[in-house]
């Protein structure tokens, strides 16, 4: 025996049930945890104003802060707000205060939306 304050219960020698699964205890006992909806902002600007910020079919380019873009690889919109690409072509890009970084806004004469970064080469 071990002097001090040992915490324990040095009556039972059986091992636990077989048929519970770790898991399935672990899940019981664990306490729920809620979870939170993150919701994209930009600081000092309402919720609502945020989202049509992002809006590329409704922005100007920044006077400053425009690249051109080599396209690296054909890429398909999935939806009206991305635009369309193909390999080898050339687009001005940019980026908006609260964007991605892994999206771009890119414009190719008088269409625009956003695109990946890793379909692009950007140049200059």
């Amino acid at each position: 025996r071990f002097s001090g304050t040992f915490v324990g219960n040095a009556e039972s020698t059986s091992p636990p049930p077989a048929a519970t699964s770790l898991p399935a205890v672990a899940a019981a006992t664990l306490p729920a945890v809620p979870t939170i909806p993150v919701v994209p902002t930009i600081v000092g600007v309402p919720n609502t104003m945020a989202e049509s910020v992002l809006n590329p079919n409704e922005v100007k380019p920044p006077a400053s802060g425009t690249r051109k873009a080599r396209v690296l690889y054909d890429y398909e919109a999935a939806d009206s707000t991305e635009l369309a690409l193909l390999a080898d072509e050339m687009i001005t890009v940019y980026s908006l205060p609260g964007m991605d970084p892994d999206w771009l806004i890119g414009e190719r004469g008088n269409q625009k939306g956003k695109v990946p970064v890793t379909y692009l080469e950007l140049l200059s």
